[in-house]
């Protein structure tokens, strides 16, 4: 009887301590010497170059956290890159698959239910990208016209919104990535993309003839771009937003920009060209992890 007490108070103990660990990030990434990183596939922000290896401007930003981090633990993390979907990236941060998702999510009123956000670190404004010789050049000439935009994005919501408001009918294919969506552009299936900024520049970037397309039209929405970790982990949040308030203060986060948007980046050494946008130098001069509804009050 005495030894069952025992067990028992043992697999309680451990049971109690797996808890504590699913809600305290910090604590289960010091345990295990590891962090999982949720990366994209082909967003602007995080994108793979293939067997395993992920990069872009989020990417380098978050694994510079992990430095940061690192230190807090007193130890070297190991990162474990998690390439998430615009579908899946909101359930593997609450399930604990994912520790800290850095691609190129839209923090928004409905998914600040679900998950926490840190700072913002970029600030998006949705477009329309087009064959050049389309003749598409703002959103009625959209009318009649098949769109491409990726499942699970908030673009969707953003097409539906001005197309009751522009009176214009067309009609939508979803990709399942960002660059399935581009490949509808490209291979004619859809006369328009309509996704981020900066999203649409990097697929064009690495199309095979980038001056084949064309980014037109009015900013469609603006959004702030920011980093997921699981909801309710304040002190998590606290260390990665301090990262990230480093990392402005000593101007690491700007030259990080440069070299992505600025500088030619693989795979094909071909530069963005997007300035940094007074909209994200706001945002790092006054750190704070608002919503896009906040944005749309402007």
């Amino acid at each position: 009887m005495k030894k069952q007490i025992v067990a028992l108070a043992v697999t309680a103990l451990a049971m109690g301590s797996a808890f504590a660990q699913a809600n305290d990030t910090l604590a289960k990434i010091k345990a295990s010497g590891s962090i999982a990183l949720g990366v994209r596939d082909s967003s602007a922000l995080s994108f793979t170059l293939g067997n395993g290896k992920y990069t872009g401007f989020h990417t380098e930003m978050a694994e510079r956290i992990v430095d940061d981090l690192s230190k807090d633990a007193g130890k070297k993390l190991a990162v474990n890159y998690v390439p998430v979907t615009s579908q899946n990236r909101i359930p593997l941060v609450q399930n604990g698959t994912v520790d800290l998702e850095c691609g190129s999510t839209t923090n928004n009123a409905t998914r600040q239910k679900d998950v926490d956000f840190a700072h913002t670190t970029y600030v998006e404004v949705v477009r329309i990208a087009v064959k050049a010789n389309s003749g598409i050049k703002d959103l009625k000439d959209l009318n009649g016209k098949t769109i491409a935009t990726t499942t699970g994005t908030t673009s969707v919501q953003t097409l539906r919104k001005n197309e009751r408001a522009q009176g214009i009918d067309f009609k939508e294919v979803m990709g399942k990535d960002h660059a399935d969506s581009f490949l509808l552009l490209e291979s004619g299936r859809a006369d328009a993309f309509v996704m981020d900024g900066s999203i649409l520049a990097a697929n064009i970037s690495k199309a095979k003839s980038p001056k084949d397309f064309a980014i037109v039209g009015p900013e469609l929405s603006v959004e702030p771009i920011a980093c997921m970790v699981r909801k309710g982990d304040a002190a998590f949040l606290k260390a990665v937003n301090a990262s990230i308030e480093r990392q402005i203060k000593d101007g690491s986060l700007a030259k990080l920009y440069d070299k992505w948007f600025m500088q030619p980046i693989p795979p094909t050494n071909t530069a963005m060209n997007l300035p940094l946008s007074d909209a994200t130098k706001a945002a790092w001069a006054t750190p704070n992890n608002k919503p896009m509804e906040d944005y749309a009050k402007k």
